[in-house]
C-alpha cells in the first residue's frame, strides 16, 4: 500500500487558480449596427398587438426577413403566443422584445427556442420586455408545460435586460453554446422543483447580474462545460446554485462563481452526481453571502433524485471555497459542510478557508467528510491509496465530523436580509406571479458590470427609479 504524504497533496493544491473566460464573450456586432442594417416589425409581418392573438408565425416571419442581419422588433404592448418559436440559423441577428408576451398555447417544447445562430441578441432596449408563461395553470393541477426559451449551438450570443415569470417548466436554458453572456435577467418562478432558473453548459460563457426564485436551480452549470464564469447573483428564495447532476462522461473545467447573494434557498452550492465517470476540475466558488438556507457547501455523490450512473463516480478536484459567510436555519440536520465523495473515487485537492456558516439557535454548525480530501474544514491532508497486482482494492476511509460551537453571536441576525427586493414568501404556485421590476443591484454593494437598461430609460423619461 502506497501512502501519499500531506506535503504532497498540499503541493498539488498550489495548481488551484480561478478560472477565466477563455476569449471575447457577447455579440460581434453592435445592437445599432444590427438597427441600421434592417429592422422587421412583428406588426409588418401579420402581428397584433393582443395578448389574445397568436404571434408566434408574426415572430417567426420577422426572424425570417431579419435572418441574414438586423433586428426583429416587438414594440411595447401586449401579444398572446400560442405557437412555439424556432428561429434558427439567424446571423448578425437582434431580437427586441419591448412589450410583454403571454403564453396561450398549452403544448410541450420551448415557447422560444433559437438554434444554430451566430452574432444574435435577445433583449429589451428599455428593459420594460417580459414573457410571462402563466406556469400557475399547469402546476395547480400537478403537471407542467414547455419551457420558456432556450438556447442550442449558438455562438457571441447575449440574452439581457428583460424578465421572464412562471415558466411553466425551466425558465433559460443555454445548451451546447459558446462566447455569450447572460446578464441583466429577472427570473420568477413558481416555489416547485422542475422549475430551473438559469441551466448552462457549453464554453467560454459569462453570467452575471441575475435574479432568480424559484424552488430549483439558481444558475447551474451541466456537462460538458468549461471556461464559464458566473457573478453577482441574488437567489432569491431558490433551491441554490449548483453543478449536476453529473453522471456517466462528465467533463467539466475552469468553472468560477462569485459573488453570489442566497436566501431561504436549499443549499448555498452544491455538486450532485451519483455513480458516473469523468471529471469535474479547477472550480472557484468565492464570495458566498446568504441566511435562511438549509445546506451551505454540499457535494453529495449519492444523489438519490438520480438513477445511478455507469462508473465507480464523478472525480471532484482542484475546488477552492473561499470567503463564506451564512446562516443556516436547520441546525443538526443539514451540515454546513457536507463533502461525501465514493471510496473508488475520492475527491482530492479541495480547499476551504474564511467559511463561516452558522446555526440560526446557536446550535454547533457540523461539518462532514468522507473521502474528501485537502485542506481546510474537516477535510484531511493524507490521501491513502492501494497499489497491488491485482488491481484497486477498496480501502474505506472513517468519517469525520467536525462541530463549531459559535453559540454566542450565532442568532438568527447573523447575516440579515441585505438587498431591498428580497422575498418576504415564495411564488405559490396555484396563484399568478405579477411581472417584476428590474433591481438596482444583484449583489449587495457590487454595481451591475452593465448598464441596467430599465434605469436608463426611466431616467431618461425623468422617472426616479
Amino acid at each position: 500500500m502506497v501512502r501519499l504524504s500531506g506535503s504532497l497533496v498540499l503541493a498539488s493544491l498550489l495548481h488551484l487558480g480561478a478560472a477565466e473566460l477563455s476569449g471575447r464573450t457577447g455579440p460581434t456586432t453592435s445592437r445599432e449596427a444590427k438597427i441600421a442594417t434592417k429592422v422587421c416589425n412583428i406588426l409588418d409581418h401579420g402581428g397584433v398587438a393582443s395578448r389574445t392573438a397568436d404571434n408566434g408565425p408574426a415572430i417567426a416571419a420577422a426572424w425570417a426577413a431579419c435572418q441574414a442581419g438586423g433586428e426583429v422588433y416587438i414594440p411595447a404592448g401586449e401579444y398572446g403566443l400560442d405557437t412555439w418559436v424556432v428561429l434558427n440559423k439567424g446571423q448578425h441577428v437582434s431580437l427586441n422584445i419591448e412589450g410583454t408576451i403571454f403564453r396561450t398555447g398549452t403544448t410541450e417544447g420551448n415557447m422560444f427556442l433559437i438554434r444554430d445562430s451566430d452574432d444574435v441578441e435577445i433583449y429589451s432596449s428599455t428593459g420594460l420586455g417580459a414573457i410571462q408563461g402563466f406556469g400557475y395553470e399547469f402546476h395547480k393541477d400537478g403537471k407542467y408545460g414547455p419551457r420558456i426559451m432556450r438556447l442550442h449551438n449558438c455562438t457571441h450570443f447575449s440574452v439581457h435586460d428583460f424578465v421572464l415569470v412562471d415558466s411553466p417548466a425551466f425558465h433559460l436554458t443555454v445548451e451546447s453554446s459558446s462566447d455569450g453572456e447572460v446578464y441583466n435577467l429577472v427570473i420568477h418562478g413558481g416555489n416547485e422543483g422542475g422549475l430551473d432558473g438559469i441551466d448552462v453548459w457549453g464554453s467560454n460563457i459569462w453570467i452575471h447580474d441575475v435574479e432568480v426564485s424559484n424552488k430549483d436551480e439558481c444558475v447551474t452549470v451541466k456537462s460538458p462545460a468549461d471556461h464559464i464564469l458566473v457573478e453577482s447573483v441574488h437567489c432569491n428564495w431558490s433551491g441554490g446554485c449548483a453543478m449536476g447532476s453529473l453522471s456517466t462522461g462528465t467533463n467539466i473545467s475552469d468553472i468560477d462563481y462569485r459573488n453570489i447573494y442566497t436566501h431561504h434557498s436549499n443549499q448555498l452550492y452544491m455538486f450532485k452526481s451519483r455513480g458516473g465517470s469523468g471529471t469535474v476540475s479547477s472550480v472557484t466558488l468565492d464570495n458566498f453571502i446568504g441566511h435562511n438556507n438549509a445546506y451551505g457547501f454540499d457535494v453529495d455523490t449519492n444523489w438519490l433524485r438520480q438513477s445511478v450512473g455507469a462508473g465507480a463516480g464523478v472525480s471532484y478536484t482542484n475546488i477552492n471555497v473561499t470567503n463564506w459567510k451564512g446562516s443556516s436555519r436547520d441546525d443538526m440536520q443539514r451540515a454546513a459542510v457536507r463533502v461525501l465523495c465514493p471510496a473508488h473515487v475520492p475527491c482530492t485537492n479541495i480547499e476551504i478557508h474564511n467559511l463561516d456558516i452558522r446555526n440560526q439557535n446557536g446550535s454547533p454548525a457540523v461539518h462532514v467528510c468522507d473521502h474528501a480530501f485537502g485542506a481546510g474544514s474537516c477535510l484531511t491532508n493524507e490521501l491513502m491509496e492501494a497499489n497491488t497486482d491485482e488491481g484497486p482494492v477498496t480501502k474505506t476511509f472513517p468519517q469525520t465530523r467536525l462541530e463549531t460551537d459559535m453559540s454566542t453571536d450565532a442568532a438568527a441576525n447573523f447575516v440579515q436580509p441585505m438587498l431591498p427586493n428580497e422575498l418576504k414568501a415564495p411564488w405559490d404556485v396555484s396563484m399568478p406571479i405579477p411581472i417584476p421590476q428590474m433591481p438596482a443591484l444583484f449583489f449587495p454593494g457590487i454595481q451591475p458590470k452593465s448598464d441596467v437598461l430599465a434605469r436608463a430609460h426611466l431616467q431618461s423619461k425623468g422617472t426616479s427609479v
